[in-house]
């Protein structure tokens, strides 16, 4: 069986292998079955440059799918901002009063960058703080930012 299947398979099948497992990550939207289909494509490319048996070409699939899934999480992962759980923003972010806040009741903030998707939020501070006053994020509790001013050393 394995020396019909070696006489059988050819470059080309690997080829169409791997572009079925492309319109299949299509469809499906996984990017793992996108790996699969590239490892695919490559060792079709590398059987029509040098003629190896059908246990190589098999070798060579799964080696170059783990390699390629293994970069994949490597370096084109999105990287999380802050080790807190919450998506887009850092603790660090910057923004500015628009509405004043008094002790444990809500004010507007507009953020320097996007914080959880937008730039203006409402937010309560500890102490009261006036219109156009700097202010960093100090902790974010669902859609409700705490902030505190922005201490300068100068």
């Amino acid at each position: 069986m394995i020396e019909f299947l070696n006489d059988s398979v050819l470059w080309w099948h690997w080829i169409i292998f791997g572009i079925i497992l492309l319109i299949l990550d299509m469809t499906l939207a996984t990017f793992f079955i996108l790996a699969l289909g590239v490892a695919g494509i490559t060792v079709g490319v590398i059987d029509l440059l040098f003629a190896s048996s059908l246990t190589q070409e098999l070798l060579a699939w799964m080696i170059l799918s783990i390699l390629i899934i293994t970069g994949w999480f490597k370096w084109f992962r999105q990287k999380p901002l802050t080790q807190s759980g919450q998506s887009s923003y850092r603790l660090d972010t910057l923004g500015t009063i628009t509405q004043a806040i008094e002790p444990h009741s809500r004010g507007k903030v507009t953020f320097d960058t996007p914080v959880l998707g937008d730039t203006t939020w409402h937010a309560t501070s500890k102490i009261a703080l006036e219109a156009n006053t700097r202010v960093q994020i100090v902790q974010i509790n669902g859609q409700l930012i705490e902030v505190e001013p922005l201490h300068t050393t100068a």
